[in-house]
This record gives C-alpha cells, sequence and structure tokens, in this order.
C-alpha cells in the first residue's frame, strides 16, 4: 500500500499533531468539531523530511495524493482550480508540530491569474477586490516562492500610492491596483527572469517547495536553536480555501485569544481590521481596531465568535490563539492553537483554569514551566522599553545570559569602589575582566555584574545566582581598559559613572536606563498557589544554599526546607576579619596559627548563629573550609609588581626607614605565597588535605557549629547542623575527619551542658570517591554531590577554561548537547552519581543524599535526581520555587505518567 503523504481536514485530529503538525491538527479538529472551517488538506512533516533526504523532491506519490485531495476540495466547495468562470483559490501555510510564529512561510491567493482573475471579479461583482488579491498574489509568491526582494514592491506600491494620493490600501481604486498588478509582474521578470507563471498547478507545485524549504530557513532555524526545538520534526503544508475578508466593510479579518495572553485575565482578547486580509494584521501595515469593536459592526458574527472560543478553550482545556476571517458577514475559523503567553498570564490561566473545573491540579502544575516561575521571581525589562532603547541606538552587546533578571546602576570598575558606592545608596552594576572571590564584597551590594570573560557557571555567575543578582557573563564585545577605567563596544566609549542596563535574561547590555518591573513573591498569589500544589505532589526535598542569614532569610521565604550548602570561605574574605585570615595563613608556628584562630572563633559563631537562628528548625549543611589558602591572600602577580616598584623607588630613598619595613614585609608575604603556589590548585592543597594536615583550623570550625548549636539549643531553638567534608578521595580521609569532628562536639556538648544532633558527612566531587561509596558511607551520614567539581574532574577539563575556549563551540557544533555545567551529563556524570547512590545506600540504606551544585536548580537536572533517588536538591535562594515546581514536575512525569503540556 502506498505511503499516506496527504490527510484531508476531515480525516484528521489532534491526536496527529506530530504527522500534521500544529495548523492541520487544529484544523481538522475544528473541522470534525462542526465549526466553520474553509476545506482543505495537509501535507504531512514526515512528507517535509522525506522532501529534504531525496534531494528536495517531493517523495514519490505525494503530488498525486494532493491532486486527489484538491478535486474533493473542489466537489466540497462547487469550485475548480485554474476555471476562469467560478475559480478555486487556496492559502498555502506552513505548520509545524510547535508553533514557531513569523518563522516560516505562507502563500494566499493562489490559483489566480489573469482569466481566473476575470471570474473572481465577476463572481464577487467586485472587480477591485480581485485586483487587491491578485496583486498580494504576485507580491507574496515573488518574495516568499521565487525570493525577490520584498523591498521593490513596497517601493512600487508605495510610489503608485503617492501617485494617487492614497493614504491607506484601500484608497486606492481599481485602475491603480492594475497599474500596481502590471508593475509587480515586470518586477517579477526582472528579477526572476521569466514572466509571472500563470498554471495554478505550477504555482502550487512550487509554493509547496517553498514552504518546505522554509523550514530550513535561517530564521527559522535560529529558532528552533534557541528553544531547543529538533530540526528534524519537518513542517506540514496546509493548502486550506481560500475566504475573503477584503471584500468590503462586512468583511474583515482577526486574531483573537480567549483569555488576555499578557495578563491572564479571562476576556476575548485581540484585534480585527475591516475590510483586509490576514497579512495586513500581522504586517502592521493598518492598525487594527479592539476586538470589542466588532461587536458593534457585526453583532452576530461577535456571539458567533465568543461562543467558538468558549467551545474551543474547553475543548482543548487551555487558552487559545485564534485567527479568523469574516467573508460578507460569514465567519470562518482559520486556526486554533494553545496561545502564547507571558510568564504571569501562564500562572494565572493554569490556576484559574483549576478553580474553574476545566484542569486538574497536576495539570496545572505540568502547564507552567519553571523558566516562566524564573521571570516571575527577577527584575525584569520592560520589553517596550528595551525595544525603545534599541531605537535609539543604546543597545551595546549581548553576552552569556548567566543570571537572570534586570539591573541599571552606574557602571564601576573595582569591587572597594562598588562597595563604598552601594552602601551610600548609589546603584551600581560592577564591571570586571572576571570576578575573584576577592570581588565578593562589591558583588554583595552591586545590582548587577557584568564580565568580560567568563561562562555561565563561571564564579560571578554562581555568585551571581546565588545573590539573585542579574549577571551578563563573557560579554567578549566590551574591552575593559581598568587603568582609564572605562569599557569601549564598536566604536562606542562607557565610562566609570556612566548609567548601563543589563539583562541578565537575554545576555544584552544597553547604556543608559531602562524601566524595570519588580515582583514580590508574597504578591503573586497564583503563584504562590501552585507551589503549593507542587509541594503536594514532589517527592525530592527543596533546599537552599546560603552563606549568610539574609540569604537563608531569603530562601526560607521561597520555601527551601534546609539549607544543603553553607560556604564558610566566604565568611573569612569579609574585611572585618581578612587580616585575621592573613595572620592564620602566615603564621610561621602553630602557636601564632592558633591564636590567629582564637580571634577567628566567635566570629564564626556569631555566623553560623544568625543561619541556624533563621533555619530554626530545618537542617543546616555546613562545608567546612574548601579552597587553597593562597586564595585568601594578594596575587602572586600583584605582590611582585609592588615589591619591583618598592625595589626602585628605594633606590632613590635609600634612607626612607618606613620604605624599607613596606619592602621587608612585601618580601616576606611574596616568599610565603610563592612558597604556597600551585600549578594546578583546584586538584591541590585544598579541602580535607588541608584538613588532615592543618587539623586546627577545621577544629576551630567545628567548635563554632556546635557552640552555636548548643548555645542556640539552650534558648529552646531546634537546631540540625550537619557538617560536610570537601574534596574527599579516600575514605581513609573521612575517618581522620570524622574522629576530629566527634571528638570536638564531644568536647563542646560537655562543656555547654547540652546535646545538639548533627550529622557528619561529605562532598562527593572527585570520581574515586564516587565509586567507592560503599567506603564512604561507613563514615558517611549523607552525601551531597558538588556537580560542579566532579563535572571537571569527570571530563577532564576547567570549567571556566573550557567554557571560554571550546566548550560553548561544542555545543554549538552537535559535538555535546548541552553546557555540562548547566545541565547535568546523565551518560558520564549521572552514570558516575546512579552507581555512587546504589552502592551507599547498599551499606547504609538511611543515607541521605542530595545535590548541592549548581544543577540543584536546572530542572532538567532536578528531573534526572528525582529518577536516580536522591532525598533533596539545593540550589540558590532565587531557584527554590523553580525547584519546588521542577521536582512537582519530575514526580508527576515518572510516578504518575503525566507530560509536560507544550504551548504551541
Amino acid at each position: 500500500m502506498a505511503k499516506k503523504w496527504v490527510y484531508m481536514f476531515s480525516e484528521g485530529g489532534e491526536s496527529m499533531r506530530d504527522l500534521l503538525g500544529g495548523k492541520g491538527a487544529g484544523l481538522a479538529e475544528m473541522t470534525r468539531a462542526g465549526l466553520p472551517v474553509p476545506p482543505g488538506f495537509t501535507i504531512t512533516t514526515e512528507a517535509c523530511n522525506e522532501y529534504f533526504k531525496n534531494g528536495r523532491k517531493f517523495p514519490e506519490g505525494m503530488w498525486e495524493q494532493t491532486l486527489e485531495a484538491l478535486r474533493e476540495v473542489e466537489k466540497m466547495t462547487g469550485k475548480k482550480f485554474g476555471d476562469p468562470s467560478n475559480p478555486l483559490l487556496v492559502s498555502v501555510r506552513s505548520g509545524a508540530k510547535v508553533s514557531m510564529p513569523g518563522m516560516m512561510d505562507t502563500v494566499l491567493n493562489l490559483g489566480l491569474n489573469e482569466e481566473t482573475l476575470k471570474g473572481l471579479a465577476k463572481l464577487t461583482q467586485n472587480e477591485r477586490f480581485a485586483y487587491d488579491a491578485y496583486r498580494r498574489f504576485i507580491q507574496m509568491f515573488g518574495r516568499i516562492v521565487m525570493k525577490v526582494p520584498g523591498e521593490k514592491f513596497d517601493e512600487a506600491f508605495e510610489k503608485i500610492k503617492q501617485k494617487y494620493g492614497a493614504q491607506k490600501d484601500t484608497d486606492l481604486g481599481v485602475e491603480a491596483l492594475k497599474e500596481v498588478v502590471a508593475e509587480f509582474k515586470r518586477i517579477y521578470k526582472e528579477h526572476v527572469g521569466e514572466d509571472f507563471p500563470s498554471d495554478p498547478y505550477e504555482q502550487l507545485r512550487r509554493a509547496i517547495g517553498a514552504v518546505f524549504e522554509s523550514w530550513f530557513g535561517k530564521r527559522a532555524v535560529d529558532y528552533r536553536n534557541y528553544y531547543g526545538i529538533p530540526h528534524d520534526w519537518g513542517t506540514a503544508v496546509n493548502i486550506v480555501t481560500m475566504v475573503f475578508g477584503n471584500m468590503g466593510d462586512d468583511s474583515g479579518t482577526g486574531v483573537t485569544f480567549t483569555r488576555d495572553p499578557a495578563t491572564g485575565e479571562k476576556i476575548l482578547w485581540g484585534e480585527y481590521l475591516p475590510n483586509a486580509q490576514g497579512e495586513d494584521v500581522v504586517a502592521g501595515i493598518r492598525t487594527p481596531y479592539k476586538i470589542e469593536e466588532l461587536k458593534e459592526k457585526m453583532p452576530e458574527v461577535y456571539e458567533q465568535l465568543v461562543k467558538v472560543s468558549e467551545l474551543l478553550e474547553r475543548h482543548y482545556k487551555d487558552m487559545q490563539d485564534m485567527e479568523f476571517t469574516v467573508e460578507r458577514g460569514k465567519l470562518w475559523m482559520l486556526q486554533t492553537r494553545a496561545g502564547k503567553r507571558t510568564a504571569k498570564a501562564a500562572v494565572k490561566i493554569a490556576v484559574d483554569m483549576v478553580k474553574e473545573g476545566i484542569i486538574s491540579k497536576e495539570e496545572a502544575i505540568m502547564r507552567v514551566t519553571p523558566e516562566q516561575v524564573d521571570q516571575l521571581l527577577h527584575p525584569r525589562f520592560d520589553e517596550k522599553a528595551k525595544e525603545q532603547a534599541k531605537a535609539e541606538g543604546r543597545y551595546l552587546a549581548k553576552g552569556l545570559n548567566a543570571s537572570p533578571g534586570a539591573a541599571t546602576g552606574i557602571a564601576v570598575f573595582d569591587a572597594d569602589t562598588a562597595e563604598e558606592l552601594g552602601k551610600k545608596g548609589e546603584s551600581v552594576i560592577l564591571v570586571r575582566p572576571e570576578t575573584s572571590p576577592d570581588d565578593v564584597h562589591g558583588m554583595l551590594v552591586a545590582k548587577g555584574i557584568l564580565t568580560q570573560h567568563g561562562g555561565a557557571t563561571s564564579h560571578a555567575a554562581v555568585v551571581a545566582r546565588g545573590l539573585g543578582k542579574p549577571c551578563v557573563a563573557g560579554c567578549e564585545a566590551i574591552r575593559i581598559d581598568l587603568t582609564r577605567r572605562l569599557f569601549t563596544v564598536n566604536g562606542k566609549v562607557v565610562k566609570e559613572g556612566d548609567i548601563i542596563s543589563i539583562d541578565g535574561s537575554t545576555g544584552e547590555v544597553f547604556v543608559g536606563p531602562i524601566t524595570t518591573i519588580e515582583p514580590k513573591l508574597e504578591e503573586e498569589e497564583e503563584l504562590l498557589a501552585l507551589l503549593s500544589w507542587a509541594d503536594e505532589v514532589r517527592r525530592l526535598g527543596v533546599w537552599a544554599n546560603a552563606d549568610y542569614p539574609k540569604d537563608a532569610r531569603q530562601a526560607r521565604n521561597f520555601g527551601a526546607e534546609g539549607i544543603g550548602l553553607c560556604r564558610t570561605e566566604h565568611m573569612f574574605f569579609e574585611p572585618d576579619r581578612l587580616p585575621i585570615v592573613h595572620q592564620m595563613i602566615l603564621a610561621e608556628t602553630l602557636e601564632e596559627r592558633q591564636a590567629a584562630l582564637d580571634k577567628l572563633l566567635p566570629i564564626q559563631k556569631e555566623d553560623f548563629k544568625g543561619i541556624f537562628r533563621v533555619m530554626e528548625g530545618l537542617p543546616v549543611i555546613i562545608r567546612l573550609i574548601d579552597p587553597p589558602l593562597h586564595e585568601f591572600l594578594p596575587k602572586y602577580e600583584d605582590l611582585v609588581a609592588e615589591v619591583t616598584e618598592l625595589r626602585v623607588r628605594l633606590e632613590y630613598e635609600k634612607d626612607n626607614a618606613e620604605l624599607k619595613a613596606r619592602l621587608a614585609e612585601k618580601e616576606a608575604l611574596l616568599r610565603k605565597v610563592a612558597a604556597m603556589r600551585e600549578a594546578n590548585p583546584m586538584l591541590g592543597f585544598r579541602g580535607v588535605r588541608l584538613g588532615v594536615l592543618w587539623p586546627e583550623i577545621n577544629r576551630m570550625q567545628v567548635r563554632a557549629i556546635m557552640e552555636a548549636a548548643c548555645e542556640l539549643s539552650k534558648e529552646g531553638l531546634r537546631v540540625y547542623p550537619e557538617i560536610m567534608i570537601p574534596v574527599t578521595a579516600n575514605a581513609n580521609e573521612l575517618k581522620i575527619l570524622k574522629e576530629l569532628v566527634d571528638e570536638t562536639a564531644r568536647k563542646v556538648m560537655e562543656e555547654q551542658g547540652v546535646t545538639v544532633k548533627y550529622k557528619f558527612g561529605t562532598m562527593i566531587e572527585i570520581p574515586r570517591a564516587a565509586l567507592t561509596a560503599g567506603e564512604f558511607a561507613r563514615y558517611a551520614e549523607f552525601f551531597s554531590f558538588g556537580t560542579n567539581d566532579l563535572t571537571q574532574t569527570v571530563y577532564g577539563i576547567s570549567r571556566d577554561d573550557a567554557e571560554g575556549k571550546f566548550l560553548l563551540a561544542y555545543v554549538e557544533k552537535g559535538v555535546i548537547p548541552a553546557n555540562p555545567f548547566q545541565t547535568l551529563d546523565r551518560e558520564g556524570v549521572g552514570r558516575i552519581m546512579k552507581m555512587c547512590v546504589e552502592e551507599a545506600r547498599q551499606v547504609r540504606p538511611d543515607i541521605e543524599i542530595g545535590i548541592c551544585g549548581e544543577h540543584g536548580g536546572d530542572p532538567a537536572s532536578i528531573e534526572f535526581c528525582h529518577i536516580i533517588g536522591l532525598n533533596y536538591v539545593s540550589c540558590s535562594p532565587f531557584r527554590v520555587p523553580i525547584a519546588r515546581l521542577a521536582a512537582a514536575q519530575a514526580a508527576l512525569q515518572h510516578e504518575y505518567g503525566l507530560k509536560k503540556k507544550v504551548i504551541v
């Protein structure tokens, strides 16, 4: 039996979306529901894919099936394709599985030539309408099918309008339109090298091929790349009987939504144009009217449209985007699909439809994307204000959208100045070549961060996401000159103090202010309802990464059920304690080091008390010091430069005692830093290795944790500390640290006269630790996957180097499906994680296992964490609501069999 490439609308339905595309499935479904749909048929997405496999030739049997279907349409309409006396005209429309608005091509009024033009004019008794339809067809066919530059037609049309003094297209009379047709044909022949085709069947053949070709047009490919839509889906082609909205004042065309796509309000929302075709609404050639005005102009049509919209929304159980045409007072439905909507509208529509009994809570959870929740919880620029800024030439460049949100402030090029101005209430954007832990104090007060280098998981990006601040990283188009305190981009200069705006959701950078919209979770009633439903069904716990009480408070407000990572080293960078940290590192003897640690102990204790108070009743995982100690000291290169400068100055000021003392101090510091330098610090003397050889540092931290916990416990607070050891690779390391932790905790509890339950565990960020998880589980009560470093060590790459040099290019070239630092690599890193979980639970069935890397806030990675049976995910505070929704969606998908709703 021959392959079926073509389906009449009466043969299809919503269940055939993959084959018929969204538009074809919608037209078929409306036809079967008895709604007024012009007769037509659909050529399948399979035919499109076969077309490209066959070297851009129609698959065998497709054209014959198309002609057969066309004959069926002729029977249904009583018209005949190419018949001069009673011509059938059709539109040829694209229609992929998901909506790609404006990305592919459509041709209207196909079937017109000099003979059928006369028949159309006679049948309608409207010669002006016939010529208007013909000039539109020549223009669309020439531009879309034969690639004639569209501006050639536009310029010619405007000249003729000026000649006849016409303000609008509808002001042109028959003679003027005849002149337009003649001129359009001349332009066509000039560019194509042949006369405009008069054979309707040749027109149809070429138009179908052009729609297929538009699937791989640049804008369509770019759109699919951006939204992650597969390139092998193909587009269907819909051949639909033409109905005309440009036949006079009793005709028109429009687009309506069953709810407001911007707010979600339950009203019929849309626009229409009288005496027009659909392209006029889309192209903005004329200013359309609000749909409410149709009620006054054509009350019966409006009421019918309201009834149809209600029927379609109930049928599809979603807000619908509908295209319609009114031909001489009769309503025709040309398309229905789930409407694109803002994040705010998506949440409101989902929640409202539950209340209206249209969908279930579970369906509502699957209807909203984590990305939409993300958009709601970050400041965002008003899109109209952004477009205005671009029109004014204020757009500068685009980098990586490293941390979502929008921010405007003065450009500042160092962290100290940022802190100084920020504390005075100035809004600042910290602009750096890249950031380091030394910049944290400036980042804390900045409204946003812009870096020239670095990737989506660079220091700037990770910290910015943790702080909930917008960040544009790796904006390589800008050139930063720290000496002159400015950056240049495309001939423009931005100096320190100039106002800039960054959009962390898109990676765009602008000069000057842009209006922002500031959302608040407590005011998002519908979102709170949706998240409460998500909490009812998810199995994964959702914790947060937080280093400061204010971060913990934000996390708890967003629904975090614990702290999955508190990084103690960030506390060491605070200006009031960094000198003490330097004393501790530079100490020549154990006694000197202990003296410095004794100074740090009460400071650390107060740090932990602050977080414990905020998280009262919930677990808090505190990671003992992780980075190499030299990260807390000045950089080697900076010290070399400073020592060299001091030596040169001493050549001219040999008796300057103060200068000699400073030089001696800097030289001693340089020797210490030089001795601590490592070829690869990430794999060097850090984390557990530091704890094994310099145990006094970990002992001080454990004492601070336990003293804080005991003192608060005596105040009646419920405190649940969990102490985590980083960078372990051998179970013996863990054994040594467990003895240290248990001994110190026992002493503190004896001194305090109170018992506090605590847990001991480790980060899993080295492959060997994951592969010997059974040994580790003998000592650890919990594991936490540090997937940033685990990904580096599994791949054998440096994150910052890889993202800047080749990793993103790998994604673009299809070498790897996604950036493994943004979305977990399930085949490699994920496989090791799964093995680790299974082996650990064989030894300790009740072991608590979670994830605290950046992946803990990525929806796809959260789904994988659900699949392999983790207990919780931990992410930045501002991603907690996203993780709550993603965890619920994972549960519904894998335990209840629900599928995510794709808005098409």
